[in-house]
């Protein structure tokens, strides 16, 4: 349909619907991060912040306070390790928004299932479970086609099937991918061609995120205190996640965040303080006695 340019100059514009800032309701993001970083927490902890309309524990920074339907399809893990998850994040909520959650949120394990988004017949299944709902999750994406991953073509196809799917439920698709082993290696994992396969996956979808575990330089500049004297030690430097986003189509790329895991997983926003060179230096060797453990 051709759009009518003259009423373009002279109408005002309707507000753009963003399922988080970034993310438009109808697109297509994707969540990028190596293996055992913690994305597939991290994409169950937003599912519940949008299930809840952001009264829960907010990760990204919502600026919703109406609870949406999502649909979580996990085609990863079973549904044991799932339950464990949505234990620990129960922890930290309240009676209602674990009732909004129940209500809202329909996580779905259909791991060792063959559910293929290059299925005219599995996306209208999709797309009929979703439908009124605000955000859709597949968990990893590459549980859901048969394509070569290292084909531009074909990647570009796969967007095309999730841009259908996303178009036709009015809801956002986010996809978890793996970061590439050469990102990992080189240590550009925040970087958009970080993905594993063909570039045109990311060149396609609206929003990027990802997640990388702090390296040790972070870990020597960074402290949990506010007087930046006690940097954090390399053991538990793995417990910090920087999230951040690569890609952006509609509006800035925020800045990025820190999070800190506990010993369920569980991810929780937290402010970190820069240490100055010279405590840096100071420190050195006082912070090598006081956490060797």
């Amino acid at each position: 349909m051709k759009l009518n340019i003259q009423a373009a100059f002279e109408d005002t514009p309707p507000e753009l619907d963003f399922v988080w800032p970034g993310l438009l309701a109808g697109t297509v993001g994707a969540l990028i991060a190596p293996g055992g970083v913690g994305k597939s927490f991290w994409a169950l902890q937003v599912a519940i912040s949008v299930a809840t309309g952001g009264s829960a524990p907010d990760l990204i920074d919502l600026r919703t306070d109406k609870a949406r339907k999502v649909i979580y399809l996990a085609a990863e893990d079973p549904g044991d390790i799932l339950r464990l998850r949505l234990h620990a994040i129960g922890k930290d909520l309240s009676r209602s928004e674990r009732i909004l959650a129940n209500k809202w949120l329909s996580v779905i394990p259909i791991a060792g299932t063959s559910i293929d988004v290059m299925s005219e017949k599995h996306r209208a299944k999709i797309v009929q479970d979703s439908e009124g709902g605000r955000l859709i999750i597949l968990d990893t994406l590459s549980r859901f086609h048969q394509l070569d991953e290292n084909s531009n073509s074909e990647m570009a196809q796969l967007l095309r099937s999730l841009e259908s799917v996303a178009a036709k439920a009015g809801s956002a698709v986010l996809f978890l991918h793996h970061s590439s082993k050469s990102g990992i290696r080189d240590g550009y994992i925040d970087q958009q061609h970080s993905a594993r396969g063909a570039s045109s996956l990311i060149d396609n979808a609206r929003w990027c995120g990802y997640m990388v575990p702090m390296t040790e330089r972070e870990s020597n500049s960074l402290s949990e205190t506010p007087l930046g004297n006690r940097p954090i030690c390399p053991t538990n430097r793995k417990r910090f996640i920087r999230f951040g986003v690569s890609k952006q189509n509609y509006g800035a790329r925020p800045d990025d965040r820190w999070y800190k895991r506990n010993d369920d997983g569980l991810l929780s926003p937290v402010q970190l303080f820069p240490i100055s060179p010279k405590k840096s230096k100071t420190n050195k060797s006082k912070a090598a006695n006081d956490y060797s453990g």
